[in-house]
């Protein structure tokens, strides 16, 4: 009776499986009502069809335009204040010794919004003078230029050194300028950013003192009490932090970098 039982337990098995595959084949083999995905064509290319100088000359500026766009941001980001405010952050960054805290991106996005709280005035006088006219046809592209660059050599030239731009004009061989209106952009520029790594550095120093001085406190203690082994910058980074948050150094950092622009 068990070997019965045994022997049709198994036939049923076998029976399931063989109908199990021929349900497969019969889906399988139904025609498919679903449409095939649809790639849309995507063509990106220039025109041959140019007959004109100035059709030639409006398809280099496009190019040019385009190349001028990959290098926009490190640009603007060099006529800006990004310059002497991340160069502070770092520096403070260094002095508190907590290595990467904070990190990179806070540091970057902290410098990249206060650049745009310090710029917003100067970006509203190049929006209004300069961008906006050239969009709505009124002005062409040089004087869009112009007119969007004078907010800009403005507010560089009130935060450049004047030995900083009688280098690079020195340097270039142009005769003495008698007003900023005479200095071109291609000297104006690289004086404002050194004029920019000196100031940032000049804070930098400032920032560090108070921090020196407790890493020279904790050391000149721990090797008073013998204990030579021991990092003295284990010790001190509790203090430091502790220092920085009493006198809510970050408002005053903050602050003192927005006045400086002023």
């Amino acid at each position: 009776m068990t070997n019965q039982i045994q022997y049709n337990s198994v036939r049923f098995k076998w029976l399931w499986l063989l109908l199990s595959v021929l349900a497969i084949l019969w889906l399988t083999s139904l025609p498919v009502s679903a449409e095939p995905l649809q790639i849309p064509n995507i063509n990106l290319q220039i025109g041959d069809s140019a007959q004109q100088p100035q059709d030639i000359a409006s398809t280099l500026q496009i190019i040019l335009l385009l190349t001028v766009l990959t290098l926009a941001p490190a640009i603007l980001i060099m006529l800006t204040s990004f310059t002497r405010i991340i160069i502070v952050l770092a520096f403070l960054r260094s002095s508190l010794a907590t290595q990467q805290m904070p990190p990179n991106q806070i540091l970057i996005g902290l410098a990249l919004f206060l650049t745009l709280f310090i710029m917003s005035p100067t970006l509203e006088q190049v929006n209004q003078e300069g961008l906006q006219p050239y969009l709505k046809g009124e002005i062409t592209q040089q004087a869009a230029f112009d007119k969007g660059m004078k907010p800009l050599r403005t507010f560089m030239i009130k935060q450049t050194r004047e030995k900083d731009l009688a280098l690079f004009v020195k340097l270039s061989k142009l005769p003495r300028p008698k007003n900023f209106d005479d200095i071109p952009n291609r000297v104006l520029i690289p004086g404002f950013i050194i004029s920019e790594l000196k100031t940032a550095f000049q804070i930098g120093f400032i920032i560090f003192i108070p921090f020196l001085v407790i890493d020279m406190v904790v050391a000149s203690a721990l090797m008073s009490m013998g204990m030579m082994m021991l990092p003295p910058m284990m010790i001190s980074l509790p203090f430091k932090i502790l220092l920085f948050v009493l006198v809510d150094g970050w408002n005053l950092v903050i602050q003192s970098l927005i006045m400086s622009f002023h």
